[in-house]
């Protein structure tokens, strides 16, 4: 591991192991939260509101005591605190602080469910749980946040399958690190704020997860020439008129880092590795936000660029100012930021913001596979194996012309069910339509010889003789029906509605 200096005032992770034993006895866990506060509650907490979790906090218990620490950040008299944890050991580590007669906590623990039931820990600054960024907007450039929604969609996404090596660009308080090293071998962990790499060390101790490299710097810089497996951003991508604060604004102008973190990426990348991002991008007056983003593609790598959601220049600056806590500003400085927003965006020609996922897959391909689209519709998460699947996908597809494509068979995806529309008593529906139950959950129209098709696919017949058999029961000239039909299959198997199983011999 490399040598990093952490700030003294920081927890030392160095005897975390006894902690961690101590939160676990008292079910200081995502699923005792739920059992101790109610849904609502928790849900609350999720939320910033603390009052309900205060309220159901009041007894004396070890659990409770933890919650009152750790996650609403009052001061818990001494007596207490030493029934349910190390208390000498954690005041000398200096995760609490001694207070009159009480002690309270120095940083925000949260408890964290992994994806296969651990129970993890994820440590931040004060005040960015229980008051969102707008609460800790007071720490400082440097703050560090702790979970939101924006770092659990970007570990629900990712592609989950064993590597030799993993890097965590901008890790924060070290959520994806954690998540990569359950099933990466090496994982590397930068990030420009030395506070965020000390946060990363506390949140894998904690969770009693191996040590990651930590290394300072910006974007790719500190990791040189190396190549990596799997990479995973979650950067600061909000366009603004000024880097104020580390977490969020990344100090280039518009969306320049996350073009940057992507066009760079190509180059960090082995041999079918992945990376993958959430990033902001800018919808520019007269161009298309579908080619510019499309442009930042490094060469030699396939992409799947998801936009889940745009906001008009006025919506995106107010998320942000409030985010930021310049809401409780006085009017006239609210007013000015406010202004130097919507100057930045007037000055770039800046309409709209979009928000979503990329991801990139290092195929070597002299035909790149790159798909940008828009779904704003919910999704079942985690979606990692999705993804795997999608460019496993689109490697099948590349490899086969359409004389190759009618001599495989194909299979009707497991979670796929068949609606059929139409106004009541009529005896035939007007359209059919396919609908994904499961991950992306998509839905698409299909015509009756692509509804009698897709019901048939169960792997045992190619594609060509179901065809052949579709045009006999309709009477139509099976030669035409072979060559207007392999459009429409690949558009079924490219969005997941049929699973290649044989390939042709």
């Amino acid at each position: 591991m490399s040598t990093t200096s952490f700030p003294a005032s920081l927890p030392l992770p160095d005897r975390s192991a006894r902690l961690r034993e101590a939160m676990l006895a008292a079910d200081f866990t995502a699923d005792g939260l739920l059992d101790l506060l109610g849904a609502p509650a928790y849900a609350a907490l999720a939320r910033s509101e603390t009052v309900p979790a205060v309220r159901a906090t009041r007894g004396d218990s070890p659990l409770e005591t933890f919650v009152r620490l750790f996650l609403l950040q009052r001061t818990v008299p001494s007596g207490r605190a030493r029934a349910a944890l190390p208390l000498d050991e954690a005041v000398a580590d200096g995760w609490l602080v001694e207070e009159g007669d009480g002690v309270r906590a120095t940083v925000d623990v949260r408890p964290y469910g992994g994806p296969d039931g651990q129970d993890w820990f994820i440590v931040s600054d004060l005040g960015c749980a229980v008051g969102g960024a707008g609460g800790a907007s007071g720490s400082g450039r440097a703050v560090v946040l702790g979970v939101g929604g924006a770092s659990t969609t970007l570990a629900g996404i990712t592609v989950r399958t064993p590597v030799p090596s993993a890097l965590d660009v901008g890790t924060g308080s070290g959520i994806q690190a954690l998540h990569a090293s359950q099933h990466a071998t090496r994982v590397t962990a930068t990030d420009l704020n030395p506070r965020a790499l000390a946060f990363t060390r506390l949140t894998l101790a904690l969770s009693g997860a191996p040590e990651a490299d930590l290394r300072e710097g910006s974007l790719f810089e500190p990791v040189a020439s190396q190549t990596y497996d799997l990479i995973v951003s979650n950067p600061p991508f909000v366009i603004s008129p000024g880097a104020r604060l580390t977490y969020r604004d990344g100090g280039m102008g518009g969306d320049d880092l996350c073009r940057s973190l992507v066009q760079q990426a190509g180059d960090r990348l082995n041999e079918g590795g992945f990376a993958q991002f959430l990033a902001n991008w800018q919808h520019v007056e007269g161009e298309d936000w579908q080619e510019r983003v499309r442009s930042w593609v490094p060469r030699g790598c396939d992409a799947w660029i998801v936009q889940r959601e745009v906001q008009d220049v006025t919506q995106y600056a107010e998320l942000w100012l409030r985010d930021g806590g310049d809401h409780r500003t006085p009017p006239e400085e609210y007013a000015a930021r406010y202004d130097a927003w919507l100057d930045e965006f007037d000055a770039r020609g800046t309409k709209a913001v979009g928000f979503g996922w990329i991801t990139l897959r290092k195929s070597g391909s002299d035909r790149p596979s790159v798909v940008v689209e828009e779904w704003p519709h919910p999704v079942e998460q985690p979606l990692g194996e999705a993804v795997r699947a999608h460019f496993a996908r689109q490697d099948y597809l590349r490899a086969r012309d359409d004389a190759g494509l009618l001599a495989d068979a194909f299979m009707l995806a497991p979670e796929v069910t068949q609606e059929q529309v139409g106004p009541p008593g009529a005896e035939d529906p007007e359209h059919v339509v396919l609908r994904q139950n499961r991950g992306m959950r998509r839905a698409t129209r299909v015509d009756h010889v692509g509804a009698g098709f897709a019901g048939v696919c169960d792997g045992t017949l190619s594609a060509g003789r179901i065809l052949d058999a579709i045009a006999q029961l309709l009477g139509e000239d099976p030669v035409l029906l072979r060559d207007r039909t392999p459009g429409a299959i690949r558009l079924l198997v490219e969005e997941g509605f049929l699973d290649p199983v044989r390939a042709a011999s």
